[in-house]
């Protein structure tokens, strides 16, 4: 059976006039268009192809990559909005369908969106939605504290940020764990800090305790290196100051350049740190 919304491999079964037929092993078959017919193939040669409706709602694919498949969330820019939708520019030549009943908010042409993919099971069309949060289930959260895990940023709060987590979550980045700029549709990598009984989710994008040294120590010899070897900075300056410097809470720098100190790697002046030339 071919799936749709995402990449299929198929073999090559003839070459026509309009391009080449490829199939799998039930028997099904697909048309390949001329203008994405490889240069050089061979009748048999296996091909992944990517497979979905085109505009005359005909099975066809491509070897063009969209910028989402099925069951996935992807930051998309709205292309137009008609009298039955908007239409979201996915890399391929069909736009991306949104019915204006899974808007969360009415979208306007040239704005960008956090969408999930997915396939209608009433017209057989892949369409969007925005209303993300309905396609997230915390009811079962089988993560536990310090898993590291894959963030899509979804929206903000007055707490913090909400993230999608591995796909499948929704959890929230409280305020005093930020300490970097974040926008829509961001993909970080985070760690879980506690699961609720609720199911509800806190995370962080630092690592815990210890675990956040070694990230954290090497992020600030990067900088020293590119600054010359010395930083206006230290554990006495200001947590403004080390944030701003560093994208860093004031706990986390001081414990990551105590391991620097150490390893004696860098010397802890009255105005900043030095890095020790080897």
């Amino acid at each position: 059976m071919l799936k749709l919304g995402t990449y299929n491999t198929l073999t090559i079964l003839r070459d026509t006039e309009p391009g080449l037929f490829l199939g799998n092993e039930e028997e099904d078959e697909v048309l390949l268009p001329n203008k994405y017919v490889p240069e050089v193939f061979e009748i048999g040669e296996e091909l992944n192809v990517f497979v979905y409706l085109d505009s005359h709602e005909r099975i066809v694919c491509t070897t063009l990559e969209p910028f989402a498949t099925v069951n996935t969330f992807a930051y998309l820019k709205c292309a137009s909005v008609s009298d039955i939708g908007a239409f979201m520019s996915w890399g391929l030549e069909k736009d991306l369908f949104v019915p204006f009943k899974e808007q969360a908010n009415r979208m306007r042409s040239g704005n960008w969106y956090l969408v999930y993919v997915y396939l209608d099971d009433e017209t057989n069309r892949l369409v969007a939605s925005s209303k993300t949060n309905s396609f997230l289930d915390n009811s079962l959260v089988l993560l536990s504290p310090y898993d590291e895990v894959d963030l899509i940023l979804s929206h903000p709060s007055p707490r913090g940020w909400n993230a999608i987590v591995n796909g499948k979550h929704l959890g929230l980045i409280y305020n005093d764990e930020i300490f970097q700029k974040l926008t829509v549709g961001d993909k970080l990598k985070g760690f879980i800090k506690k699961v609720r009984p609720d199911g509800k989710i806190d995370l962080t994008i630092q690592k815990h305790g210890y675990r956040s040294i070694e990230p954290n120590a090497a992020q600030i010899l990067r900088e020293l290196e590119a600054s010359g070897g010395y930083i206006a900075v230290n554990d006495k300056s200001s947590p403004k100051e080390i944030e701003d410097t560093f994208q860093l809470s004031k706990k986390s720098f001081k414990r990551a350049i105590g391991s620097l100190y150490k390893e004696r790697k860098i010397t802890i002046e009255k105005e900043g740190i030095q890095l020790i030339e080897k």
